[in-house]
């Protein structure tokens, strides 16, 4: 399921599987999916899920098959640390590109890329740093306002507390647009999340069971 929105006269499909899809472009965006972090944390001796990349790259393999593709972004944080570089994420990443060998991919650079270098050559991702300017769309890391272009990015890992009767309440995953600067949420499983607001100058949009709904 998705959410049609339009930013800078552009229609954007909001993903329930926490991506955007760019129709007119036929392009798939991704922020933060810090593939390999749970053998990161492992090789740490932390006890941590496996799984983890295999989910991910499950998810994405579901949405390359929905979605016409002609190109892949990554916005910033592909892997999450050295650790990832473990023989099990790579060859999971390896298997999985392998699968869309023609299929172009570009990841702007994040901070955690620059921790964990870039992806094996063999992936044949391109590796640029922010902005990379794409039609009224500045794609960054960084949530940080861009002078001409509109900022889509990642890095905070946005959700948002819905509250309910009571003491209920509820974290989800969001999508958080603004005038200026727009914010993706984390792809990856086990990231984590920080807790963003509605005001006058942003729209929340929600993920839970598999759709995604304005907040009011």
């Amino acid at each position: 399921m998705h959410c049609s929105v339009t930013l800078e006269g552009e229609e954007l499909w909001l993903l329930a599987d926490k991506a955007v899809y760019w129709p007119a472009r036929q392009c798939l965006l991704i922020a933060d999916a810090h593939f390999g972090k749970a053998s990161a944390y492992r090789s740490l001796g932390q006890p941590v899920p496996q799984g983890t990349t295999t989910e991910n790259l499950r998810r994405l393999d579901r949405l390359l098959a929905t979605y016409p593709c002609q190109q892949l972004i990554f916005l910033g944080d592909f892997l999450h640390g050295p650790g990832s570089h473990a023989s099990g994420t790579l060859g999971a990443l390896d298997a999985w590109r392998a699968r869309h060998r023609d299929l172009p991919m570009t990841l702007i650079r994040g901070n955690h890329d620059k921790r964990a270098g870039d992806p094996p050559a063999g992936l044949r991702i391109e590796v640029v740093a922010e902005p990379l300017l794409l039609g009224p769309f500045a794609l960054q890391h960084e949530p940080h306002a861009h002078a001409s272009h509109h900022v889509l990015a990642g890095h905070v890992h946005p959700v948002y507390r819905l509250r309910g009767k009571g003491h209920q309440r509820l974290r989800l995953p969001c999508f958080q647009l603004g005038t200026r600067v727009s914010l993706l949420p984390a792809f990856g499983a086990f990231t984590g999340g920080y807790a963003v607001e509605q005001d006058d100058d942003h729209r929340i949009f929600v993920i839970g069971d598999q759709q995604v709904w304005p907040v009011h």
